[in-house]
């Protein structure tokens, strides 16, 4: 390759896709089908769980169901975990990046051939992990493209999160059309059928990618890969062992996420902040990161909640009638990205155009969870109402909301994970970011229980009040946390 190429592959001269560099749009584009699988899966995948088998579902209480949601969910940011220590360790971020797809969609086809438990159970596991492995690389790939000051990296972050949601928006309409006219598990399909167009679409893309997303940062000895594997078999025998036992059940999926969230985030900030291969000023960054992961966990414990108690609402109390025609439950998670498609473009011009004028990481992350807040707030005026009495424009507004304190949050903390990783542990910086996903996706399975939709202004007054006090804490700390940050905005 010569110097010239090499210079363009890095992105810093190169502007080819939309003012931002040519090799972004092959992540864009595996991520945009990945998350068409996956919203399509998952637009579906609750009312699978609790509609009768009369209507094609399993039957499951709803809040077992929304359990086994927020647990499924939770795990697919856990696992980033997982393939990020792979990344950094063994293979590098581009090849976990195509292993997982292919995971990925062998979890897809395992739910729409496969039938009952059985299909769920296999189906979620492949498709947790495989997501895992993708979601945390994929990041780690866009962050190669930019110089560490290029000021077009939030910009570039906004504009990839644009690919996550144009899948995000075609999904569940397209799976939610195939299972309410002929099943659920034609949506399903469609799913492991979106997810092979992804991996077909980066099969001829991925050799344009920078070297750089090829590197492996701390390689593992070749004399520990045997260690590796025993530990791998041993973690999944053990797995094994409790679930046939009882300890690990369906109505405490969600339980047991959130507390091995806990135990991995508590562990990884350790690891990280004890190395000796970070240096005092990677290690005040880290510092700095920690409360930008609380601040996390408080939104996504209310943002994850579209796919619980925003599900449930939506099929009971939502009125869903257009023009005589009654739409599938799962076209209200394709409004959100809608907003997304037209708002992050919006977002990324603004802070391209503000540049280092632009409010601090901080500043952005209170908002987005002050936001957040007030958004669980506005379900308050249609508390205690009838059967179909919400009227749709009024969750089409408050899902706008959403999608302003997502924005604010989302995209903004991907590329902060980035800015601030120690050297050594790039990947794995994103792996702790997306921790703070699962831990606020577990939640939102676990708060499900306390939905009341007789009594629903406890519900929502105290969780919206709660994610506002985090952003306003986070607000009044700014100063202490730039300081930490050493630099990074």
């Amino acid at each position: 390759m010569s110097t010239t190429q090499q210079a363009e592959h890095t992105g810093d001269h190169d502007t080819r896709f939309f003012g931002q560099p040519w090799a972004l749009a092959h992540v864009f584009g595996v991520e945009m089908w990945e998350r068409f699988s996956f919203y399509g899966m998952q637009g579906i995948l609750l009312i699978y769980l609790y509609y009768s088998a009369t209507e094609g579902g399993l039957g499951l209480p709803k809040a077992v169901a929304g359990g086994i949601v927020g647990a499924y969910g939770g795990s697919v940011y856990l696992s980033t975990i997982l393939g990020a220590w792979i990344a950094d360790r063994m293979l590098g971020s581009e090849r976990v990046l195509f292993f997982s797809a292919i995971v990925i969609m062998a979890g897809h086809i395992s739910l729409a051939l496969l039938p009952g438990i059985a299909g769920v159970g296999v189906g979620l596991v492949l498709i947790a992990i495989g997501s895992g492995g993708l979601k945390a690389n994929a990041t780690s790939v866009v962050g190669t493209l930019y110089s560490a000051d290029d000021p077009r990296r939030d910009g570039g972050f906004s504009l990839f999160y644009l690919g996550i949601n144009l899948g995000a928006f075609f999904g569940p309409i397209l799976t939610g059309l195939l299972q309410s006219s002929i099943g659920f598990h034609f949506g399903f399909g469609l799913a492991a059928i979106g997810m092979a167009a992804g991996l077909l679409q980066y099969s001829f893309g991925r050799r344009a990618l920078p070297a750089e997303s090829h590197r492996i940062v701390n390689p593992l000895p070749r004399g520990r890969y045997p260690l590796v594997g025993i530990v791998a078999g041993a973690a999944i025998l053990v797995i094994v062992v409790l679930v046939l036992a009882g300890v690990i059940r369906a109505d405490n999926l969600s339980t047991i996420v959130i507390l091995a969230a806990l135990v991995a985030t508590i562990a990884y900030f350790a690891v990280i902040l004890s190395s000796r291969r970070i240096t005092a000023t990677e290690r005040s960054r880290v510092w700095g990161f920690l409360p930008l992961f609380i601040t996390s966990v408080a939104f996504w414990s209310l943002y994850q909640q579209q796919f619980t108690v925003l599900t449930v609402y939506s099929d009971t109390r939502l009125d869903r009638n257009l023009f005589g025609w009654e739409m599938p439950v799962s076209w209200v998670q394709s409004i959100n990205p809608v907003f997304i498609i037209v708002l992050s473009g919006v977002f990324a011009a603004i802070w391209t155009k503000l540049g280092d004028r632009q409010p601090s990481t901080p500043v952005k992350f209170a908002f987005g969870a002050i936001i957040m807040g007030v958004a669980f707030l506005l379900f308050l005026p249609f508390a205690g109402g009838a059967a179909n009495s919400t009227p749709l424009l009024a969750i089409v507004g408050i899902l706008l909301v959403f999608t302003v304190a997502e924005l604010l949050l989302s995209p903004i903390g991907l590329s902060a994970a980035t800015k601030l990783a120690p050297t050594a542990f790039h990947t794995q910086m994103v792996a702790l970011f997306f921790l703070s996903i699962s831990l606020g996706t577990a939640i939102s399975g676990w708060l499900v229980q306390f939905y009341n939709p007789k009594n629903e202004v406890p519900y929502f007054s105290i969780l919206g009040g709660i994610a506002i006090l985090v952003g306003i804490g986070l607000l009044l700390s700014v100063r202490p946390v730039m300081a930490l940050m050493k630099g990074v905005r």
